[in-house]
Formats: C-alpha cells, structure tokens, sequence
C-alpha cells in the first residue's frame, strides 16, 4: 500500500465465498476433529450435540432480534486442507470431510434481520412445523 491508501465500503455480493454468512456448532467441529478455524466460520453455536446442525436447512437462528436463515450445508473446498498457523496443506483433511460428511460442513446462511449479537447470548433454532429449540 502506499500513501493515501484507506478503506472504502462495497455494497457488491460478489466478495462473498458463497453466502454473506457461516455458520458452524461446536458439535459439527468435535466431530470434525480438527481445527475449526479450517472451516472458516462467521457464527459457532455452542452446545450442539454432534452433527445436529444437518437437519436445520431451511431453518431460522433467532439470537435476540437477530434472524439468520439457514439455507444448506457447505460444500467445502481446497482452503480447509491448509492448517490455518502454518499453512501446511494437507490434501487429507478434505478427502476426510468428503468421506465422512460427503463433502459438507458447516451451514450458508444469511442475516434476514440485523442486529447486535453476543458472546454466550442464547440461540433459537425454529424449523418450519417444528417447536424452537435452545442453546446458550
């Protein structure tokens, strides 16, 4: 960079890997086994039991008056096969997710309704026909 360079905001969606927004549970990444951060995530929800967050598609998150949309799970790509301090490539790790997950980890979504999120603030799950469920 030289002089005069700055930041500047861009309203375009083509930045973006797929959706503005992932979303990851400490359940998904245990049965992972290896470092989250691999994934990427924007959003890790804790006290997930296992890979719980396969069946929220189409789903909603409700954190406070936050709402997330859940729209499917991600198909990975080469970038979790590099170990995120090294950056060690490993071809394994993805190999991994395509056999034991068959390629999809974690969960596009996008933000429907914004707002300010916490750490350790309770999160709602609402599927269609089905009763919220909570985590915190």
């Amino acid at each position: 960079m030289g002089a005069g360079a700055h930041l500047v905001h861009d309203e375009g969606m083509d930045r973006f890997d797929v959706l503005p927004l992932l979303v990851a549970t400490d359940g998904a990444i245990a049965e992972f086994g290896r470092d989250g951060r691999r994934l990427r995530p924007n959003l890790v929800v804790g006290g997930v039991t296992g890979l719980e967050e396969r069946e929220w598609q189409g789903g909603q998150l409700l954190i406070g008056d936050v709402v997330i949309g859940i729209h499917d799970l991600r198909g990975r790509c080469i970038m979790t096969t590099f170990d995120p301090d090294t950056l060690a490539h490993d071809p394994n790790v993805l190999r991994d997710i395509v056999k034991r997950f068959a390629g999809k980890l974690a969960l596009n979504c996008d933000v429907v309704k914004g707002g300010e999120i916490q750490v350790n603030q309770e999160v709602r799950i609402v599927r269609t026909g089905q009763a919220a469920r909570a985590w915190k």
